[in-house]
């Protein structure tokens, strides 16, 4: 074969591994291991093996709301379940021996760091640190968890029974709460984009009404804009029904004030040459902006505007102040009907879990077109 199509392999720059730092940070890892992943193993034993109720967790179920022992008594069993196994001596042990191994990877990477020879077994020994300090600080917060009234906060948040009959709501929720944060962020880009363009003129009477809009909706609470404004619409308006339109015009006006800020940072952004060339191609200010500015901006704020886009989603939560209509109901609306009506607590986790559905892909995206932008790439397809 000729010299010219051997290939040969890379040097390696970072170092071998050694036993050493592989040990710390395995070691690490086992901690890390042994704290968090012992709660979920006990937790998984104890209901695998559908263990009877402790005498005092049973007692105190059967006890704690007179007159209502039906809905007390509703997943009683899973909720002792998840005390007795996080009070168990078996939990205990795990957590101390995961602080304890924990605190030793901690002292051996931090004291063997300086001593490695190169780049990969010292982060090998940094890396195991990190994560015995991760094991301790866990262990220490779970500990002290323990502590305290486990069977009360269980009751109320980790009782999953009651969660039966919720997934139509959930998923109802979910669809309007999307079409609340994209009608907002739609109408949003509009605005946005209309103020920050009067934002970078040369007239002071086209910058000061922007400035004014700009600074009210981000300098006052949403929640105040919500309450502000639908009583406006209702009162002085006189605007009495499609209350959910009114809460998307709501959510724009106010994603219009943080969008024109990273439009006008965008705008600004984009080589001062870029204008003038296309003036001295005899294009107008209005076509310059159309045709060469705005093209180029709106591919460098992309990315801020789907971080935007991810928090107004969170923010939807603040309608409920607002009384929707049961089919209207976004996410934490459903969530607070149905908590007024069952009084526990545990759909609200549910809620968490249902805006993580919801958001969790969007910031997949987000990171998605951030790196393909980052790499020249004007698409982010193929």
């Amino acid at each position: 074969m000729p010299e010219s199509a051997t290939t040969e392999r890379p040097p390696v720059v970072k170092g071998r591994p050694a036993p050493l730092p592989l040990s710390i940070f395995a070691g690490g890892i086992a901690a890390l291991a042994l704290v968090l992943g012992g709660v979920l193993f006990t937790q998984y034993l104890w209901a695998s093996q559908n263990r009877a109720p402790s005498p005092s967790c049973a007692e105190r179920m059967s006890g704690a709301l007179p007159g209502e022992e039906e809905k007390l008594l509703k997943g009683g069993s899973a909720v002792c379940h998840i005390v007795d196994a996080l009070k168990s001596d078996m939990q205990a042990g795990l957590l101390i021996t995961g602080m304890v191994l924990g605190a030793g990877m901690v002292v051996a990477g931090f004291l063997l760091y300086k001593r490695m020879p190169n780049k990969r077994q010292r982060n090998h020994a940094i890396a195991g640190a990190i994560l015995g300090i991760q094991a301790v600080v866990f262990g220490l917060v779970i500990l002290k968890f323990r502590d305290g009234d486990v069977l009360i906060f269980a009751r109320n948040f980790l009782n999953f029974t009651f969660l039966e009959g919720s997934m139509d709501g959930f998923l109802r929720g979910m669809k309007n709460t999307i079409i609340l944060a994209f009608g907002g962020e739609l109408l949003g880009i509009i605005i946005g984009l209309s103020l920050a363009l009067l934002m970078i003129s040369k007239h002071r009477t086209a910058r000061a009404p922007a400035m004014a809009y700009i600074n009210f909706f981000r300098g006052t609470p949403l929640i105040f804009q919500l309450i502000f404004f639908g009583f406006l619409f209702l009162l002085g308006f006189q605007w009495r029904d499609a209350l959910f339109t009114q809460v998307i015009l709501i959510l724009g006006m106010n994603m219009g004030a943080y969008s024109a800020e990273v439009f006008r940072a965008g705008i600004q952004s984009v080589e001062k040459g870029q204008t003038e060339a296309a003036r001295s191609l005899g294009l107008s200010y209005v076509k310059s902006m159309r045709y060469v500015i705005v093209p180029q901006a709106v591919r460098r704020v992309i990315p801020p505007l789907m971080n935007e886009f991810v928090i107004l989603i969170k923010d939807t939560s603040l309608v409920a102040i607002l009384g929707l209509s049961a089919g209207q109901y976004e996410i934490f609306s459903f969530s607070r009907s149905f908590f007024s009506d069952s009084r526990n607590a545990s759909i609200f986790l549910g809620t968490a879990a249902a805006y993580l559905a919801v958001t969790l892909p969007l910031i997949w995206v987000v990171n998605r077109v951030e790196k393909r932008l980052r790499s020249g790439l004007v698409g982010i397809a193929g």
